[in-house]
């Protein structure tokens, strides 16, 4: 298992590093844009796993979805979607994580499918447009996420005891949600530190705002990473499966990789067009 983890680990940085490095925006643009489309295909399987030619018409949904919103170049219809998004994961996922299993998937299929047409295009534009502020500046917006993830981890290993949310993720305690969420602020501190200020998220609201809504914009982003990861888990729950898909052979799904950005990284594109 762990050989085959590292071996498709190996492969996608192989891809992927020569994209962020060597080649023009464009092609990071389509790797994600084939990441997102995939993302959406697993949506669909997961919330009508009969209907496994559906899901490849809802990938394609998706596709167009973006493609149309790119061709018409609407910008005003781009930062709607993104607000739509970021509506959803402020009021709506709240009180769906808060109802934990006691959620029937076949009667809430028609919101899940209508939700995942929102969130996965948004997560793509916000994406992109942070590309567009520079690559350090969408690098180290991702990075936050997997900082969170990695302290989250560790100190939840460490010290866990209070579980987070039980019934949707066992494994997660309150005290490694900390851990990550202190882990975050001092990574948020290094970067405005020893990277240029207006090269990162941070710098540019440290610049802008001050120390404190900074960290306070920190402690948001960290939040809502959680927020992705306990509700795609809890999607999977009630779909009965342990990955979203097999199409990254020992890391499950692209939705298991992403689950933590697709609520993150529209609300930071938001902040960043903040400022």
């Amino acid at each position: 298992m762990l050989i085959t983890r590292i071996i498709t680990a190996t492969i996608l940085m192989a891809v992927l590093l020569p994209i962020l490095f060597f080649l023009p925006p464009i092609y990071l643009g389509i790797f994600f844009l084939i990441a997102l489309v995939a993302a959406a295909w697993e949506w669909s399987r997961m919330i009508a796993p009969e209907a496994k030619k559906a899901a490849w018409l809802y990938a394609v949904f998706c596709l167009v979805i973006i493609l149309l919103l790119l061709g018409m170049q609407a910008i005003t219809w781009q930062f709607s979607l993104l607000m739509m998004a970021v509506l959803f994961w402020f009021f709506l996922a709240p009180f769906i994580l808060a109802k934990g299993m006691n959620l029937s998937l076949q009667k809430f299929k028609p919101f899940y499918s209508i939700t995942g047409l929102i969130i996965l295009p948004a997560t793509w534009f916000a994406l992109v447009f942070l590309r567009e502020l520079g690559l350090v500046f969408l690098l180290t917006t991702m990075a936050l996420v997997w900082v969170a993830d990695i302290g989250a981890y560790f100190v939840g290993k460490a010290f866990g005891k209070h579980k987070l949310a039980v019934s949707i993720s066992p494994g997660k305690s309150i005290e490694g949600a900390l851990g990550g969420l202190l882990l975050c602020y001092l990574y948020a501190f290094l970067c405005v530190t020893f990277l240029p200020l207006g090269d990162t998220l941070f710098g540019a609201w440290a610049i802008q705002f001050g120390w404190v809504p900074m960290f306070l914009m920190v402690t948001v982003l960290t939040a809502f990473s959680v927020f992705g990861d306990l509700f795609e888990s809890q999607l999977k729950r009630l779909a009965g499966v342990k990955d979203s898909s097999h199409l990254l052979p020992g890391h499950g799904g692209v939705l298991d990789r992403v689950d933590a950005l697709i609520p993150t990284m529209p609300i930071a594109a938001l902040l960043a067009g903040w400022i």
